[in-house]
């Protein structure tokens, strides 16, 4: 069980201590997608969608959601974050929006959990928000593409370190 930090030394789930981190720069990225019905997107495109403009509001939820990661996650610590920034991308020949969320700090611990939660919230408030005229969308591909800082250093979604 060593190598799970969040276990201690006789298998029971615990917090982090890192007092003895130094703080470093920390950058993560995130993205998932949602897919839906050829429909849906032009609806969202359009703003035609009755609970008013989905990425915007989308866009605050993914934010306040990384901001409370640490209320959702019970191993997360508190952190605090120097910059949210969560983007969509809207790919009709697939049918689905890319959400992505980039998240930096200046601390002791990194901030991949924050990046994949706001990445999450933000998917599940497009969910919402378009579920009267398409309940068949799917959430999927929820992910961290990028991570900076740390002892560990930078992890690249398929490349190198």
């Amino acid at each position: 069980m060593s190598s799970l930090t969040h276990f201690d030394e006789t298998g029971r789930a615990r917090m982090v201590n890192v007092g003895g981190k130094h703080d470093t720069q920390r950058v993560a990225v995130a993205e998932g997608e949602i897919l839906m019905k050829p429909e849906t997107i032009q609806l969202i495109k359009s703003g035609e969608i009755a609970k008013g403009d989905v990425l915007a509001v989308a866009q605050v939820a993914g934010i306040m959601a990384a901001k409370e990661t640490n209320r959702l996650i019970p191993m997360c610590h508190p952190l605090l974050l120097e910059g949210v920034k969560m983007s969509f991308e809207i790919e009709e020949v697939n049918n689905r929006v890319i959400a992505r969320a980039e998240i930096s700090l200046t601390g002791k611990t990194g901030v991949e959990m924050e990046a994949m939660t706001g990445v999450s919230i933000a998917l599940l408030t497009i969910y919402d928000m378009c579920k009267a005229v398409d309940k068949e969308m799917t959430i999927t591909g929820i992910k961290l593409t990028k991570k900076t800082g740390g002892k560990s250093g930078t992890f690249i979604r398929g490349g190198d370190k």
